[in-house]
Order: structure tokens, then C-alpha cells, then sequence
């Protein structure tokens, strides 16, 4: 296993590299620049080439990137354009928000999509299988800002149960378990927002690759021998059903942080997501190559535990 994990990250480190060519390409050729961002149309010719030659943009673009590459290495991604800030330090503060919203969002996604999907392939052709079908195009086909709207509206302006934006409220509270309570409710609307579209698409791989299971032999055998259908399900029939889920889970996570970015918008949530619309719309170009490297490392790493949870899953694989 652990020669497995280390030949996959050896094998990673050319793809990042590519991606991160292409990334500090495209920023560069994204229109003005950025020598468009930096300077002020009032400086002088000289202040203008002294200050090319400090940012080492009279460089050619190859020299650049080599410079680029070698702090990004050791974590330095030099200096944010719009605050002046170490764009590491910006980062990190967004982390924790963003870890919070998508371990919520990814759990409760996978706590309902789950199910959903088990039920609806035992109940194949019966009500169960097409309310759930229904609600999984409803949560397939519904875009993510229009669904935050309509909770926000219900939930926040019409009932008032849960706030609209924020992760906190600015209240001082008496104990840490009403700071705690506080968050828990500015947190379940961005959660569930986030969560719509993977919880309707996962259920329905998850009923496609239970159907698989449940017509495999071992299934009829171990119902053969007198084992329960409950049983045979949660021992022999969940797991194998799972490593396709997996797979998917995976590949979507880009996915899922493509509308976090929306969600964290819309619900004002302080991370990663909005500070790179934030960062796109300042044309704050460290920061925008930073997070574009930081979710190619991200995937590549989801890949990898994706591919360890196939073994842990199914003990007839093994790592060579």
C-alpha cells in the first residue's frame, strides 16, 4: 500500500506541473494583464519599468513561471495585488470556513444519496424507486444560485427559522453553546444548497451500481443459505455498491467546489469560493494562480484516497 501511494504521488507531480503551466499561461494572456492591474495610468515611464523590475515582469514569461514554480514549491506565492498581503495568508484564513462547508455539504450529501439510491433499487418499478427518481432530476436539473434564492426567501425572509447570509452572527454570547448553535444555523442553508446537485446525481449511481450487485451470484447464494435480506444488503451488497460511488464522489469534487463559489456568494460565507470570484473580478492574479494550483493538488489527492478506499472496500483488490 504505501508503495502504491508513494508511486501515485511521484506519478502526480508531471500532471501538476502541466497544469500549472497551462494556469500561469492563461492568466497571462487573460486581457490587460497583469501590468494593467498594477499600474496606474498616472505613474511615469520610469516609475513604471521601476516597478516591472521589482514584480520581475520585464522578464520573459518562461523566467517567470520559473520563478513562480520555485516559491509556489516552498508555499510563497508572493504578494496578493488587491490588499498587498501574503497570498498564503489570505488563503489560510479561508480555509477553515471552506473545510467546514464542504465536509458538511459532502457528508450530508452522502448520508441521504446513499440511502436513497438503496432504497430505490430494492424497491426497483415501485413508488419509492419514482418519487426518488423525480427528486433526483428535481436536484439534477435545478441550477444552484436559483435554489439558494427560493431558501432564502422561504426560509430566511418568510419563516425567519435560519439566517441568510454570514457564518456567525456579530451577537456576543454568554456560552459556547449558543456561539455554537449560532453557527450551526448560518451554517444549513449554504450546506444543503451546496449539497443538492451531488445528493441527486449520487443516489442515482448508487441505485444503477446496487442493481449490479443485487443480480451478482454471491447475492443469490448468500440468500440461498438463508441469510436475511437486510443482511445480505449491510454485508455483501453495500460495499461492493460503494466503489463506483467513490469514483464519481471523486471526480465531482472539482464539481462541488465549482459551486461552492456560488453558495459561499450568495450566503456571503468567508471562503475559498468567494474570495476566488472576489480575487477573478480584482484580476488579483497571485491569488487566482495559487487556488488554481491548490484544487489541482486537491483532485489529485481526492483521486488517490479514492482509489486506497477501493481496497478497503473490496479485499480482492490489491496494490502491486
Amino acid at each position: 500500500m504505501g508503495r502504491y501511494i508513494i508511486r501515485r504521488l511521484l506519478q502526480a507531480i508531471p500532471l501538476l506541473i502541466l497544469v500549472s503551466v497551462v494556469v500561469f499561461i492563461l492568466i497571462h494572456l487573460l486581457p490587460g494583464g497583469p501590468e494593467r492591474v498594477l499600474f496606474n495610468p498616472r505613474l511615469s515611464a520610469a516609475a513604471r519599468e521601476a516597478l516591472k523590475v521589482r514584480l520581475g515582469l520585464d522578464k520573459p514569461i518562461w523566467l517567470q513561471y520559473v520563478f513562480w514554480l520555485k516559491g509556489a514549491v516552498t508555499g510563497d506565492f508572493g504578494n496578493s495585488f488587491a490588499d498587498g498581503q501574503l497570498v498564503i495568508s489570505d488563503i489560510g484564513a479561508r480555509v477553515p470556513a471552506t473545510i467546514e462547508l464542504f465536509g458538511a455539504a459532502l457528508l450530508f450529501a452522502l448520508i441521504i444519496a446513499v440511502p436513497l439510491g438503496i432504497i430505490s433499487a430494492v424497491r426497483q418499478y415501485g413508488l419509492a424507486d419514482y418519487s426518488i427518481t423525480i427528486l433526483g432530476y428535481f436536484g439534477i436539473s435545478m441550477p444552484i444560485f436559483f435554489f439558494a434564492l427560493i431558501m432564502q426567501e422561504i426560509f430566511s425572509v418568510k419563516l425567519g427559522w435560519l439566517p441568510d447570509f454570514g457564518r456567525s452572527s456579530d451577537a456576543d454570547f454568554a456560552t459556547g453553546f449558543d456561539y455554537f448553535l449560532d453557527y450551526l444555523l448560518h451554517l444549513i442553508l449554504p450546506m444543503i444548497v451546496l449539497s443538492l446537485a451531488f445528493m441527486a446525481g449520487w443516489s442515482r449511481y448508487m441505485r444503477s451500481s446496487m442493481l449490479e450487485v443485487i443480480r451478482q451470484d454471491y447475492m443469490r447464494t448468500a440468500r440461498a443459505k438463508g441469510l436475511g435480506p437486510v443482511r445480505v444488503l449491510l454485508r455483501h451488497g453495500i460495499r461492493n455498491a460503494l466503489i463506483p460511488l467513490l469514483t464519481i464522489v471523486a471526480l465531482d469534487f472539482g464539481g462541488i467546489a465549482g459551486g461552492a463559489a456560488v453558495t459561499e456568494t450568495i450566503f456571503a460565507w468567508p471562503g475559498l469560493g468567494r474570495l476566488f470570484l472576489d480575487a477573478l473580478s480584482a484580476r488579483d492574479y497571485p491569488v487566482l494562480l495559487a487556488m488554481l494550483l491548490m484544487s489541482a493538488v486537491v483532485v489529485v489527492l481526492f483521486n488517490l484516497i479514492a482509489d486506497v478506499l477501493y481496497g478497503v472496500l473490496d479485499p480482492r483488490i490489491r496494490f502491486g
